[in-house]
């Protein structure tokens, strides 16, 4: 049963003298009031704790991991998890990745190892790990786990599968920070997603794939990362925001979600604009801070993050043709 179904047939079956007090009928914010309604806790007369279970695998089936867990915390929360789970002694950090993935390892007394990716000074950004980078580390520190940014911010990706077997040869364990990939599973065109391959995987479902701040995933294909997850995770989960993960994967892996996808990537691509990445649903453009400032100004178009050379519009499954129209227009009226 849906988690949403559970909460919605059993809700009103009972008078609950529980939490939370405001019982689904007293709305402080009246335009949520149908979030209210369905913010429910872990009783027996309603039980959504066992419809999470099932949603979670039946995620793990849709994705093809052995573990998937949904995520109210962000990916932030799945990367913390993922190294908790591993329980390093020596890891493998890049120097500029996100705050979480050494914040994970300090909560593991592990030795942290940084190392640095291949910087492009044309585009002004981090490009991703090599196969030849990530063979150097493992020969030259032998670590219990190695955690990447695959795609990068601005949508390089890196060689999973290569990655993975240099791994298994060192056994060493793989984390894939895949929060800007929630889309890959989904759709040919779109690079490889690390769920099916990596020991970890953590995607933002919030980022690219319509979710709702800060919904999230982690898959895991090796450690069961319940116990992990229930270290830094509330007792009182938010079931609105489960339910909205529940639906939101049902509704990438649907024949409309798919098309959906597939759209957006034929809208991007009547852009005409040179491939500068990866991923062609974060359009990097040449012009940097003073383009995003004009487009800003005179065409009240904001990108996701520029900087002395580039800028990067961050596309996602709510970006419809009319958005990306605009932004061809400013462009090309700017003289793209």
């Amino acid at each position: 049963m849906k988690i949403y179904n559970c909460i919605k047939k059993n809700k009103n079956k009972f008078s609950l003298f529980t939490t939370p007090s405001h019982d689904g009928k007293f709305y402080i914010l009246h335009k949520f009031y149908q979030w209210y309604k369905l913010d429910v806790s872990e009783i027996d007369a309603i039980e959504p704790e066992k419809a999470l279970i099932q949603a979670e695998l039946d995620a793990a089936k849709i994705y093809g991991t052995k573990y998937t867990k949904f995520l109210t915390n962000g990916s932030s929360s799945g990367v913390i998890s993922a190294i908790l789970a591993s329980n390093p002694k020596k890891i493998l950090i890049w120097d500029k990745a996100h705050s979480c993935h050494k914040n994970g390892a300090k909560l593991t007394n592990a030795t942290i190892i940084e190392y640095s990716l291949p910087y492009d000074n044309d585009l002004g950004v981090y490009r991703s790990i090599t196969l030849d980078m990530v063979n150097s580390l493992l020969e030259e520190h032998q670590p219990d786990t190695l955690i990447i940014t695959s795609p990068t911010y601005e949508g390089f990706v890196a060689d999973i599968i290569g990655i993975k077997n240099l791994c298994a040869k060192h056994n060493t364990i793989l984390i894939v920070d895949e929060a800007h990939g929630a889309l890959y599973p989904f759709s040919d065109r779109l690079p490889l997603s690390a769920v099916k391959y990596a020991d970890f995987t953590i995607q933002s479902l919030h980022k690219t794939a319509g979710g709702i701040n800060p919904t999230a995933l982690l898959h895991s294909n090796n450690i069961d990362p319940t116990e992990a997850l229930k270290m830094i995770s509330t007792t009182s989960p938010s079931y609105p925001m489960l339910a909205s993960i529940e639906a939101n994967i049902r509704f990438l892996n649907s024949a409309r979600g798919r098309k959906y996808i597939n759209n957006l990537i034929n809208n991007i691509e009547e852009l005409n604009l040179p491939k500068l990445n990866d991923d062609i649903t974060k359009i990097l453009v040449k012009g940097g801070n003073k383009l995003s400032e004009l487009i800003f100004d005179k065409y009240n178009i904001e990108d996701e993050r520029a900087n002395e050379q580039t800028l990067m519009f961050l596309c996602g499954i709510g970006t419809d043709k009319k958005k990306l129209d605009k932004l061809k227009h400013a462009l090309k009226n700017i003289g793209f």
